[in-house]
């Protein structure tokens, strides 16, 4: 049988699930507050991240009867300053409007008070990818990249396109707002009833619509364009579709 001093020495369950709990609310507090992949060379799996975005904003505005709103920013991916924009990081950003309304006045569309916002996610970062506004033309007649729907370059989120909107939004919101990080004027909003449109300043509902990617290597655009480009396309209802070449 041990000696009793051998036995005081050694910790119990229940005081060892303890310590695991304090460690594991330590973790939960001190993680960032947003999600960075790495493999963005992979252009693919970056369209895939922004579709599923897309694909949870629609869900989450039809779910709770609201608006909701994807920012797209690309910063210097070698810069350590958030917002420093520049090529090869794209950060994306999922809001909601708290009241469920459209919050600004269509008629006299200004910038969305973070006040009235609530964050949906963490902020998403991808790495070594590139917004391209598309300059090859599709034969708007089949399912390939080539054959892709011709979409206009007012609704097509690239490094060029579209125009800068009228209802920015900023990162992180907040009540008081805090300091911005991040303000996106290129965005998706998604209406209760699954509606998608280019935030710009028309807010024209569009049967296609496009999000052009290309891999890069550090913070200098790849030339010339690479072969291996993707498009992300959604229609006026949501319905998210991946183009690669």
């Amino acid at each position: 049988m041990p000696k009793l001093r051998e036995r005081s020495g050694a910790f119990t369950l229940l005081e060892l699930l303890i310590v695991m709990g304090i460690i594991a609310v330590l973790l939960v507090l001190i993680a960032p507050a947003f999600t960075t992949i790495k493999g963005g060379a992979d252009a693919t799996s970056a369209a895939y991240t922004i579709k599923g975005l897309l694909d949870q904003a629609r869900t989450y505005a039809m779910a709770n009867n609201t608006y909701t709103w994807v920012g797209f920013f690309e910063e210097n991916v070698a810069s350590t300053t958030p917002g420093t924009a520049g090529v090869g990081r794209i950060v994306m950003s999922i809001v909601a409007s708290k009241d469920g309304t459209m919050i600004y006045n269509p008629g006299n569309p200004a910038q969305i008070t973070t006040t009235s916002l609530s964050q949906v996610g963490k902020l998403t970062k991808i790495d070594n990818v590139h917004l391209w506004t598309h300059t090859d033309t599709p034969l708007n007649t089949g399912s390939t990249f080539d054959t892709r729907p011709n979409v206009a370059s007012t609704y097509c989120i690239g490094n060029t396109s579209p125009t800068n909107s009228t209802t920015p939004f900023q990162y992180p919101v907040g009540n008081p707002a805090p300091a911005p990080q991040y303000t996106f004027v290129k965005a998706v909003q998604f209406a209760p009833d699954g509606e998608a449109r280019i935030d710009n300043n028309t807010y024209s509902l569009q049967t296609a619509a496009e999000i052009g990617l290309e891999p890069t290597h550090g913070n200098v655009a790849p030339n010339p364009t690479p072969a291996n480009l993707v498009a992300v396309q959604f229609t006026g209802m949501g319905n998210v579709r991946i183009y690669r070449r």
